[in-house]
């Protein structure tokens, strides 16, 4: 292993929301770290601006220089193919920054953080959704491989609750729901939500998921309160999430199979209690939901470390632990 001494590495969450930026030593201390918009271009055209301001920051911060970085390793939300290297590699193409760089998508970096790339399963499900599995023998499957997707992210609940109601799929127990959903829209009537949705509500794509989205936790608020038309939704989601985790834990050889839960709609209190519940009865496996143990960010900086040859030892992970934001909330 090289000496890497006054060295740093540089770990990347980009997700569909945020960016975050951690700038780490060889040993796990954590020099510096930012948060900016998105790093997706699906989420946000600057997502480019976002991403390097973060690291120009992220390094002034840490008092180090793009010559002082050994090596990047970054996660990408929306990175699924290799065609998505033409928007991604750009992302971390910060003028002299030109150390050994590692573009993956963000769910790589969110299992290395949560189960310390150990053999399990990580269902995201927040901005986004992907179901992603490391399976003992080091074998990397998303549920995007067998052209499965859980339409589970927040946006998703919020359009399919308006469809449900615009269809008029609603019990008496869903009144409170519906008042909150027209007045989130700011209508008086679901005849004018109609006439809305009529108008596509929002035309800008990006600022009409956006806005979708900020509806999602009324929904699983609303499901947790016996909402019938919420508790549809939700669990039309999570069985789309179930039937990802099946398919995946298929391909493990042990009879229990770790799962960690990330992202705002998965960690709900509803959803939460309803996984718990639906996984004590799995198909293939025994499933054991475990607590994240860092946050996807740090698991990029663990990645990063491990890129260079560098061990993880104990004392490592003590020092990254030391840092609140590399730990999951």
């Amino acid at each position: 292993m090289e000496n890497y001494k006054n060295r740093v590495v540089v770990g990347i969450d980009g997700g569909g929301t945020h960016t975050r930026v951690m700038v780490a030593d060889t040993e796990g201390r954590i020099l510096s770290y930012i948060e900016r918009g998105a790093s997706s271009i699906h989420k946000d055209l600057q997502a480019r601006e976002n991403v390097c301001q973060a690291l120009e920051q992220a390094l002034h911060e840490s008092e180090k220089n793009v010559s002082d970085v050994a090596t990047l390793y970054a996660g990408i939300a929306g990175f699924d193919t290799k065609a998505d290297l033409n928007w991604v590699e750009p992302l971390t193409d910060l003028p002299g920054l030109i150390c050994v760089k590692q573009h993956v998508n963000d769910a790589v970096v969110a299992h290395s953080g949560a189960l310390l790339s150990e053999p399990g399963v990580i269902v995201i499900s927040g901005t986004g959704s992907i179901i992603f599995a490391v399976t003992e023998d080091g074998k990397q499957i998303r549920n995007y491989d067998l052209h499965q997707y859980a339409a589970s992210a927040a946006r998703f609940l919020a359009y399919d609750a308006i469809y449900e109601l615009l269809a008029g799929n609603v019990q008496e127990n869903d009144q409170l729901l519906v008042q909150s959903m027209l007045q989130f829209w700011g209508v008086s009537s679901v005849e004018e939500l109609s006439q809305l949705a009529l108008k596509g509500f929002i035309t800008d794509q990006r600022e009409r998921n956006r806005k979708f989205a900020e509806l999602a936790p009324t929904i699983t608020e609303s499901a947790l309160q016996r909402s019938t038309l919420a508790q549809t939704v939700c669990n039309r989601a999570l069985h789309q999430i179930m039937v990802g985790v099946e398919i995946l834990a298929s391909y493990f050889s042990e009879p229990e199979v770790k799962v960690a839960l990330i992202g705002s709609v998965v960690n709900s209190e509803y959803f939460q209690q309803q996984l718990a519940s639906r996984m004590k009865e799995g198909n293939n496996k025994r499933y054991r939901i475990v607590s994240p143990a860092f946050s996807p960010v740090a698991g990029a900086v663990l990645m990063a470390l491990k890129q260079l040859g560098i061990i993880i030892t104990p004392q490592l992970l003590e020092n990254l632990v030391l840092h609140p934001q590399s730990r999951h909330k």
